[in-house]
């Protein structure tokens, strides 16, 4: 029998039906009292933005309807460094309950906080995409993120736990270790970065593990961009069920949207967030269903609200009803970002681009990583490409033959040609975390 949240639709079972498949009215009125909460206690108690408010000319009454949300100022990572660490909190320090925070491997970290509601906001959110993705009661999750401040590993411990599954807190690395888990204590969920997820494949296989030799039957995973080459590699190496979700630390951390077992894009909280599809460049929102720079506005936090937040990351919206009988937004699955796109001699590259390229070419693994120089007044972009087993103890040309056929089809599909060096199986690093796919050589 499915518990009070478990009620089934017509489609699919759906954690919380009453938000999820709301009326697009009646989630209209839900989102416009929240908003209006939302900027009257930042105007009230965030001192940053009642002073970016004041210089755009907008007070919280100034909003009448969800449209005029555009009249605000936008917020960005460059705030919460500049408000470092607390300075964007809208509650006191005695009603921070935990504080999370970005790696700051490009500056200060940003800090993130949560009261205790806030929590249990996040434990339900990550509950819905973990249950529309297809985990149930009845699972055992082994979470190979780091847990630290980073904000995945927590949220998705304390999502699968309110769905009621069994939780194995591993942690991230020592991947071996992974594998010998992943047979003592029999999990059917895997949750880690998709590249992670194809690392451990790869280990396994090499401890004489398959894909029909576990009892792993879903992942799920985010933290970075993949394409959808990667999930069926995946599948095919893990045998099981991989889909994806997103979140970010500034907004929440992982639960802003996820896939559903249909994996026709992200369904998106809208109760608890509005989203915005922008151009980069104008800053002006884009039309419905093209790509642009997501932004958010949360409806819900207490500990740190935001206010129009520029993630930099691309996607773009999806209109059409989604088979599942949801009723909330879909995104589409975050492409890359815009701080990580590259400009090779004037045409813009993303490296999923080159990712969905790669895993279509029989003898490249999975593994791969984009080097960009400056020769001259022009960027260059060198893309090392790791192969399988036993390709360079074939003859020259094969290995030749084999490079030139990643070159050739990369340069359809970006439209430039880019250098390809091949590298031996196992020489390209491996992170438990995010990827490392772009190697900068310009700053030397």
């Amino acid at each position: 029998m499915l518990s009070s949240h478990e009620v089934a639709t017509s489609r699919a079972p759906i954690w919380d039906p009453v938000h999820e498949c709301m009326p697009r009215h009646e989630l209209a009125a839900l989102q416009l009292a929240r908003l209006k909460a939302t900027l009257e206690r930042v105007y009230a108690t965030v001192p940053h933005y009642k002073r970016t408010f004041d210089a755009a000319g907008v007070t919280p009454a100034d909003l009448r309807s969800l449209d005029d949300l555009r009249r605000f100022p936008f917020s960005t990572k460059a705030d919460l460094r500049e408000e470092f660490p607390y300075g964007l909190f809208a509650k006191p320090m005695d009603e921070i309950v935990r504080i999370h925070a970005s790696s700051g491997t490009t500056g200060k970290p940003t800090v993130v906080g949560y009261t205790r509601r806030d929590l249990d906001t996040w434990a339900e959110l990550v509950a819905r995409l973990a249950f529309g993705a297809g985990a149930r009661s009845s699972d055992i999750a082994q979470i190979s993120f780091g847990y630290g401040l980073f904000t995945g590993a927590f949220g998705l411990h304390y999502g699968l736990e309110r769905i009621g599954a069994t939780v194995l807190p591993v942690s991230g690395g020592n991947t071996e270790r992974q594998v010998e888990i992943i047979s003592l204590f029999m999990p059917t969920v895997l949750v880690c970065t998709p590249s992670y997820a194809l690392h451990v494949a790869e280990v396994a296989n090499r401890m004489g593990l398959g894909p029909n030799d576990t009892s792993l039957r879903l992942g799920l995973f985010g933290a970075e961009p993949w394409s959808e080459s990667m999930r069926r590699e995946i599948e095919e190496k893990l045998g099981i069920s991989a889909t994806d979700n997103y979140g970010l630390s500034e907004v929440v951390g992982p639960g802003v949207s996820g896939e559903c077992i249909y994996k026709q894009g992200h369904h998106i909280s809208e109760d608890h967030f509005i989203v915005e599809v922008i151009d980069p460049e104008t800053l002006e929102p884009v039309p419905l269903g093209e790509q642009g720079e997501l932004v958010f506005t949360s409806l819900t936090k207490e500990a740190l609200p935001v206010i129009r937040y520029r993630t930099r990351d691309i996607s773009r919206l999806m209109p059409e009803p989604c088979q599942c009988g949801r009723t909330t937004a879909r995104m589409e699955r975050v492409s890359g970002r815009t701080d990580d796109m590259l400009i090779i001699r004037g045409v813009n590259v993303f490296p999923s681009q080159i990712e969905s390229v790669l895993l279509e070419i029989e003898g490249v693994a999975p593994h791969y990583q984009i080097e960009v120089d400056r020769q001259g007044a022009l960027d260059e972009a060198t893309v090392h490409v790791e192969v399988t087993e036993g390709v360079f103890s074939d003859e020259a040309k094969r290995v030749y033959d084999l490079r030139d056929r990643i070159q050739r089809r990369l340069a359809t599909v970006l439209g430039i040609s880019l250098r390809v060096r091949l590298a031996e199986p196992g020489t390209i690093e491996r992170s438990a975390g995010k990827a490392k796919r772009v190697v900068d050589l310009r700053q030397r």
